[in-house]
C-alpha cells in the first residue's frame, strides 16, 4: 500500500491547508444538511450523513479502497480501532451507526461527526448498566441500519490487535433473527502511525494535527465475510472468531 509522508507543526503552511479543510467541510455540510432535508421531506431514506461523512474523510486526505462487500442491513460491524477517523470510514463505505465511549461525544468536532449517522454513546465503565447498553444495542439492531463496535474498547498503535472485550457481543445473544456479524480491518499504511489517536493524544491537538497533516494517504477498510453469531456458544466466542478474523486477513 502506498501512502505519504506525513506533516509535522514545524509546517508553516499547516494553518493555512487546516482552515482550508474547515471551510471546505463546512461547504459540504451546507449542501448535505440541504439534501438531507429534502429527502426526509419527500418521505425518503437520507444517504447524505453516510456521504457526507465519507467527504469528510477525503477532505482530510483520505484515499479511500474497499475490498470486499460492506454488509447494508441487518449486521453488527466489529472493526480495530486506531482513530476518530475510523467512524467516517466505516460510516462512509457502509452506512453504518456506532457504539462508542460517552466521552466521544464531548470532544471537539469528533463528538459532532460521530452524532451525525445516530451514534450510541454508552459508558463503558458503568459495570451496573450493562444490561441496559446490551438492551439498547439489540434493540438498535432490530432497525435495520448497521451498528459498528470497536471491541478492542480504545485506539491502538496499528503494532498489534489489543484483546476484544467480549461484553458488547452480549447484544447477539441469544442470536437476533437475521442478524449477522461482519470483521473489519481498517488498514492505514504507512500512515498509521502519524494517524493513531493514543490515549496520551488529547482529542482536540490530534484533531488539528490531522486538519494541518500534509499530503494524501491511502486507507484500505477490508470487509471480511460475515458470519452467523448463532453458530457460536456465546459472547465470548463470537469476539474471538471476529478477532481471529480480523487478525488472519
Amino acid at each position: 500500500m502506498m501512502a505519504v509522508a506525513t506533516s509535522t507543526d514545524a509546517d508553516s503552511k499547516g494553518g493555512l491547508r487546516a482552515a482550508g479543510r474547515l471551510l471546505c467541510i463546512v461547504a459540504v455540510l451546507l449542501v448535505a444538511l440541504a439534501l438531507h432535508g429534502a429527502w426526509r421531506a419527500l418521505g425518503r431514506f437520507s444517504p447524505w450523513p453516510r456521504r457526507f461523512l465519507r467527504r469528510v474523510a477525503i477532505i482530510l486526505g483520505s484515499d479511500i479502497r474497499v475490498v470486499g462487500t460492506p454488509l447494508r442491513r441487518d449486521a453488527m460491524i466489529a472493526a480495530n480501532h486506531l482513530s476518530w477517523m475510523d467512524i467516517l470510514l466505516l460510516a462512509g463505505t457502509s452506512g453504518t451507526r456506532f457504539v462508542a465511549k460517552a466521552e466521544v461525544a464531548s470532544q471537539p468536532l469528533i463528538g459532532w461527526l460521530a452524532s451525525l449517522n445516530r451514534t450510541l454513546f454508552v459508558e463503558r465503565g458503568d459495570r451496573l448498566g450493562v444490561g441496559d447498553q446490551v438492551a439498547t444495542i439489540r434493540a438498535a439492531l432490530t432497525e435495520g441500519q448497521p451498528l459498528a463496535v470497536f471491541p478492542e474498547g480504545t485506539t491502538g498503535d496499528d503494532l498489534g490487535l489489543l484483546p476484544f472485550k467480549p461484553a458488547l457481543f452480549a447484544a447477539l445473544v441469544p442470536p437476533l433473527p437475521g442478524i449477522r456479524l461482519q470483521p473489519v480491518r481498517i488498514d492505514y499504511g504507512a500512515a498509521a502511525a502519524d494517524l493513531a489517536w493514543l490515549g496520551t493524544d488529547p482529542g482536540d491537538a490530534h484533531v488539528k494535527r490531522v486538519l494541518r497533516r500534509r499530503g494524501r494517504f491511502t486507507v484500505t477498510l477490508h470487509y471480511l465475510e460475515p458470519f452467523d453469531p448463532a453458530d457460536f456458544p456465546d459472547r465470548k466466542a463470537i469476539a474471538a472468531e471476529a478477532r481471529r478474523r480480523i487478525v488472519m486477513s
